[in-house]
Formats: C-alpha cells, structure tokens, sequence
C-alpha cells in the first residue's frame, strides 16, 4: 500500500508499505520530516522532473559495516602511493554538486535542486557528512550521507578519476571503524557497492543498528 502524507510530520509503519520498498508520496523536504524519515530507516528517492515527492522503506536493507569492508589488492596498491588525500566535510557543497551533475541528464535523475537544498540544510545543522578525495588540490572524488546516532546514510557518490568513489567509501568505513560507527547505508545494491562488502539484513536488525546507542 502507497499512502499519502500531508502537512502533518509523520509516516505510516514502514511495514505496510509496497513490497518493492516504496512507502508513501508526497509531504516535504523539512529537516524535520527528513530526520524523522531517517529514524525509521525512510528515504525521499524521485525524478526531480516529475515532481512528487516518494519514501521508501525497502524491508530489505543493504548494507556495510565498516569492519567488512573490502579493499581488493589492486586499491590497497593504489591507497600506498598516496596519490590521493581524504577530508571530511571540507567541500560538501562542491560534493552534492559533483552527485548531481554528472547525473543531472540521466532518465530518473533524483539529486535536483530542492533535494540539494534540504540535504546542505542538513549538513549546516549537523545532520549530513560528506567525504571529499583530492588530487593535489582539486576535488576528484567523494561522497555525501545523513548522518544519525552511530549510522550514515549514504546518498550518493561521484567519481572523476579512476575508483574515486571507492576511495572515499574506504576512508568512510576506516573512519567510521575508528569511533565507534556501527553501519553505512546504501540504500540499494550495485555491484559496485557488493563489491565493497555490501550485504543484505534484515529490517529488524536494521533497525536495531539505528537505534544503538
């Protein structure tokens, strides 16, 4: 079942939503609606073009924990040589535009610019974190995520060079590791991400990830 939302800051049980993961349509971007999306494992995800707003809660998560993830020889090759430095939060602004434009043309392209706005809203209170790749001193790389409790929600990545993505995701993980996070979000499987040591759990035990303190 699709329910729809109104101006009321709420949402129905995640459980009684589509089977493919989508929830309900309509209602806002509010930092306060997108918090409480969060926390419950909900997510906006629509062609910016067409215009309703769609949450979806896939009852089937995918996920990585940042103890599992897998950095192949030939990264591990490549992270030796220092080509490459990592940052947190010195650029988000410049990430989220990187997410957007290279995906901007793309049939069911979602990062326009009323959701850029909400997640840099985010981000200035707090809520969202990016991770930024650099090449001397241009930004060729990273990735952007809400941020929640031990848990981040990643949203979305970019990649100008060769594995940029990749690299970012393993600084994320690595950092993450290293104060106590417990889970990165990926809301849907690529192979790319698979590849990283994506896996599926279970909803409940989502949940319960989200909700540790």
């Amino acid at each position: 079942m699709i329910f729809g939302l109104n101006k009321e800051i709420s949402f129905p049980n995640p459980c009684y939503g589509d089977p493919d993961g989508l929830l309900a349509i309509n209602g806002d971007l509010s930092t306060e609606r997108l918090l409480l999306a969060y926390s419950h494992g909900i997510f906006p995800w629509y062609s910016f073009r067409e215009g309703v707003i769609q949450w979806w809660c896939p009852m089937d998560r995918f996920v990585i924990f940042p103890n599992e993830i897998h950095v192949s020889h030939s990264m591990r090759t490549l992270l030796n040589k220092r080509k490459y430095k990592c940052s947190i939060n010195a650029a988000f602004e410049q990430v989220i535009e990187n997410c957007s434009k290279l995906r901007i043309k793309d049939k069911g392209a979602w990062l326009g610019p009323d959701m850029m706005e909400a997640y840099i809203r985010l981000h200035k209170q707090g809520h969202a974190a990016s991770v930024e790749v650099w090449e001397e001193e241009k930004l060729v790389g990273g990735l952007y995520g809400v941020t929640l409790g031990r848990c981040i929600f990643g949203e979305s990545m970019f990649s100008l060079v060769p594995n940029g993505s990749k690299i970012a995701l393993i600084h994320l993980a690595r950092i993450m590791e290293s104060i106590g996070g417990v889970m990165i979000d990926c809301q849907f499987e690529t192979p790319h991400l698979k590849s990283m040591g994506g896996r599926h759990i279970s909803y409940d035990e989502y949940m319960s990830y989200i909700n540790m303190k």
